[in-house]
């Protein structure tokens, strides 16, 4: 798994937060995660927090989603459920420590849902990364493709956006990130139809070219890393970008 920057060391408040959690209820391999890399961004995806009792409360007094016979959990007991994560698209990942089951409650369905994992062979970080890559394919029904990264919350991350203006004989984003990665090799890279993400530690973070946009370039890059941004600021602006 490549770490896009430094992770973020856990205060010892954190530390104590999760302390208190009951290893035998949390999905295999969480703890150590969150102890290793801290709290952050699985794959785009998925954002791996601290345990929270409180965020998920309020929504028991909200009929967001039915509570028939197939429900695992009644609405008032939402309360008592501790959320361990979000998607980028809002679903909440979370334990419910009275049956110890792991939940997930979608942002755009109306059921909520046990969680059924294959355990693990070992209990370590890696697992919990294996863990949100089976929870990807049960929401979605396949296998999520291209590299596999995690993007730390450090707190000191800056961002740049560009344009790429259409036109008559200009480059395209991507010919326009082929060209990049041959000037700048990077240390990892993401790719899909919709987006191409070129990872540098230099930076402590990537070059993303949105492919879907057809026209936005971003540097996502840490405070240390401003010389390293402006160098290839420059590149992108003398290829036809312009600063948003």
């Amino acid at each position: 798994m490549y770490i896009v920057s430094q992770p973020k060391p856990l205060t010892d408040e954190q530390q104590l937060r999760l302390s208190q959690v009951n290893a035998a209820i949390a999905p295999p391999g969480y703890l150590s995660f969150l102890q290793r890399f801290g709290e952050g961004t699985y794959r785009g995806w998925m954002n791996v927090q601290l345990p929270d009792p409180e965020v998920l409360k309020p929504f028991a007094e909200y009929d967001l989603w039915e509570h028939d016979g197939n429900s695992p959990i009644t609405q008032e007991q939402i309360a008592q459920c501790v959320a361990i994560g979000t998607t980028v698209d809002g679903d909440f990942l979370a334990v419910h420590p009275p049956t110890a089951q792991l939940l997930w409650l979608p942002r755009h369905a109306d059921q909520i849902k046990a969680l059924s994992l294959q355990p693990g062979e070992q209990d370590d970080e890696e697992t919990y990364a294996f863990v949100m890559d089976e929870i990807y394919s049960w929401v979605y029904g396949s296998g999520r493709e291209g590299g596999v990264y995690y993007e730390p919350w450090t707190g000191s991350r800056n961002h740049m956006f560009l344009r790429l203006p259409p036109g008559e004989g200009q480059l395209s984003l991507e010919e326009l990130s082929g060209m990049c990665r041959l000037a700048f090799p990077p240390d990892f890279i993401e790719e899909s139809l919709y987006s191409c993400h070129l990872f540098y530690q230099e930076l402590g973070g990537y070059v993303r070219f949105n492919y879907a946009n057809g026209q936005e370039a971003a540097i996502m890059y840490e405070q240390d890393a401003g010389q390293t941004c402006k160098t290839m600021e420059g590149w992108l602006l003398s290829k036809g970008c312009q600063p948003i």
